[in-house]
């Protein structure tokens, strides 16, 4: 299994990134709404997000813990053996944030696609949330 982490710097509060990054319900959507057009519960648990290209995957919610400001969900395709992504937040000084965002994947030939798109998503991500502050 293979491991991709990416760290970012947010200027905005912990508690305003978690409230975006915890909601597994919309979260992609608020934080990528270029690139997820449609982000829905399809089960208390499961949601599905659908790509600007039309593209729809499903994702699972595996745990949320509010005191550690962590989610963690498993993305479902059959491209896919085994999956745990999880985004973490920390606080900074000066009331900024560390978003931790790690994705552990199999087979481990995804990890170079999912580096690559994560990269993509990073910065999108981290100007979202400044925008929300």
């Amino acid at each position: 299994m293979g491991s991709v982490i990416r760290e970012m710097i947010v200027d905005a509060s912990p508690e305003k990134v978690w409230h975006t990054v915890g909601n597994f319900a919309e979260g992609p959507r608020l934080t990528t709404p270029d690139i997820f057009v449609d982000c829905r519960l399809i089960e208390p648990d499961l949601r599905q997000m659908t790509f600007a290209d039309g593209k729809i995957v499903r994702e699972r919610l595996i745990a949320r813990d509010e005191p550690a400001r962590r989610i963690v969900w498993a993305w479902q395709g059959e491209e896919v053996k085994h999956d745990n992504t999880s985004m973490q937040v920390f606080a900074e000084s000066n009331g900024r944030s560390r978003l931790v965002w790690i994705h552990d994947t199999s087979p481990d030939d995804l990890c170079d696609w999912l580096a690559v798109a994560m990269d993509q998503l990073a910065p999108e991500i981290r100007r979202s949330l400044e925008r929300a502050n």
